[in-house]
């Protein structure tokens, strides 16, 4: 009997030795979230600590969509904005351009209001969800499934793909766990999660209809944020770059204005696509709605919280698109699949892998390429100094070559307030990441963070701080990071916002503005 108890009792002592040293490691590793973890990292951790509760099971007996979307839908949050008056004309295109997926806005009078959704995808606050539904905004509500409100700050956003990373100062909250959208087959279930005409926390089902689709929408009439296409310059003789990167996954789930920014899960209840526009005439479902493939957000998503922006390599090409019977016919090929290189990027990485005009894109990393976006979301995963396997056809034979994306230089862009300290910061308008030694050095500063985004219509964007600018302190406080600008900005007393730094050139600048 002894011999018994006291095995129980060494067999207990384990298991409490074993339990404090997994909660050790996940607390540990929770306070180094922003210690440089990926958000990958960040969700191994979080799930190898917050075990999936028992399955739930439908009223027939049998397991099926309710699981996916008991877990999924507390973590899928309610957005809403608002932007300052402004005549309604250049803003009815805009809502017309997205299908109206903003949600429903109020008349031009006043401040505007608009209203999307948005996915928790870190414990620690950051949100995923469109460009489109925060662009401009200069005040972010984010709703959470138990009803809690927070204000949210933009960290960065992506045009080019219709991303944007958002943050709340919370903790603790429930997350999406990252899918594999390579791994999503046409026909399977789907879900899609947000809060269409404000119904918060709906759920629709469907199947994925298609993969791969570009549909034109992404830069169509906003080309001033098209300075960074992987592919090369956009010019007027080169208009097939024209548009951003679209790789959409295509599902039959109804989706409608409001979801935006919502979560399309498979039946495990993983993240796969974040929703992002729908193919109607009147607005409103018609039977197809498009999500971005997870798999090109979470390099996006990773960049931007890393570096303030998306690092982004390009291969250096203008393309003819062969899956279009017109394009084909008019170069004289019989190929139905394929990109028809047209010209090169002088020093670009495809001129100086061998690529030549007149080579016909086969293949990407051994995928076949049929359009333009099998190539397009490959590229757009990548790093500028990768490299991308590119298999072309030339004289009637296939060849390999191995094309290191060139990293494109900054696009220094020319570089308003009883507001709170988030508001304040989105009216900023600009993305930051903190400076290395070596960048205090070349400045001969001791604080600062550099400019790493400039969005359109931002403080930064009117008062011409460019890209590549440093920011050494606000209202003579030294700035660091972002969470003390927070600070500063928090503790205004006399209504005055007073920046100081340099350009990138090494000018000193100090501009003062008057909060209202």
């Amino acid at each position: 009997m002894k011999k018994n108890m006291k095995k129980f009792g060494l067999t207990l002592l384990t298991a409490f030795a074993g339990g404090a040293l997994a909660l050790g490691v996940y607390k540990f590793a929770e306070n180094k979230y922003d210690q440089g973890m990926s958000f990958e990292d960040k969700q191994k951790v979080y799930f190898a600590s917050n075990r999936s509760a028992a399955p739930v099971v439908s009223s027939a007996g049998t397991a099926d969509f309710t699981q996916a979307a008991a877990e999924v839908t507390p973590a899928v949050v309610y957005i809403r904005t608002t932007y300052a008056a402004k005549s309604g004309g250049n803003q009815d295109q805009f809502e017309q351009m997205f299908g109206q997926m903003f949600g429903q806005r109020t008349r031009p009078q006043g401040p505007q209001m608009a209203s999307g959704s948005g996915v928790i995808i870190s414990p620690d606050g950051y949100i995923v969800t469109n460009n489109h539904v925060v662009a401009k905004a200069e005040k972010i509500t984010i709703v959470t499934n138990d009803h809690r409100q927070f204000e949210a700050k933009v960290i960065g956003t992506d045009p080019n793909t219709d991303l944007a990373l958002i943050k709340i100062n919370a903790t603790n909250l429930p997350i999406v766990k990252l899918g594999n959208s390579d791994a999503v087959r046409v026909g399977e279930w789907v879900l899609a999660v947000g809060n269409p005409f404000k119904l918060t926390s709906t759920v629709t089902a469907g199947i994925v209809s298609a993969k791969g689709r570009s549909i034109n929408i992404i830069g169509k009439d906003d080309d001033e944020d098209q300075d960074q296409n992987p592919f090369g310059p956009v010019t007027q003789q080169n208009p097939t770059l024209r548009k951003g990167i679209e790789s959409f996954i295509q599902t039959d789930a109804a989706i409608n204005p409001g979801n935006s920014g919502g979560a399309l899960v498979n039946t495990a209840g993983e993240l796969i696509g974040i929703n992002a526009a729908i193919a109607s005439h009147t607005g409103s479902y018609e039977g197809y709605g498009f999500a971005i493939p997870v798999n090109l957000a979470k390099k996006v998503l990773n960049d931007i919280k890393k570096f303030g922006s998306v690092k982004r390599g390009y291969i250096g090409i203008s393309f003819a698109d062969l899956s279009d019977p017109e394009a084909a016919q008019g170069l004289k090929t019989d190929k139905t699949n394929g990109l028809y290189v047209n010209s090169l990027v002088e020093g670009g990485g495809a001129e100086k892998a061998g690529i030549q005009p007149g080579d016909i894109i086969t293949k990407v990393e051994g995928n076949t390429v049929y359009e333009s976006s099998d190539l397009q979301e490959r590229v757009a995963r990548l790093q500028p100094g990768d490299n991308i396997k590119i298999t072309v056809l030339r004289n009637g034979s296939e060849k390999n070559f191995d094309v290191t994306l060139k990293a494109e230089a900054p696009v220094a862009k020319s570089a308003a307030l009883s507001k709170s300290a988030s508001e304040l910061f989105n009216k900023l308008g600009a993305g930051f990441q903190p400076l290395s030694q070596a960048q205090k050095t070349k400045f001969h500063v001791n604080s600062g963070v550099l400019v790493t985004q400039v969005r359109a219509g931002g403080i930064f964007d009117d008062t011409e701080i460019p890209v590549g600018s440093v920011i050494t302190s606000i209202n003579k406080q030294p700035i660091n990071s972002v969470n003390d600008m927070d600070n500063v900005i928090t503790n205004l007393k006399n209504g005055r916002l007073i920046i100081t730094g340099y350009y990138p050139n090494g000018g000193s600048f100090s501009n003062v503005f008057e909060i209202q």
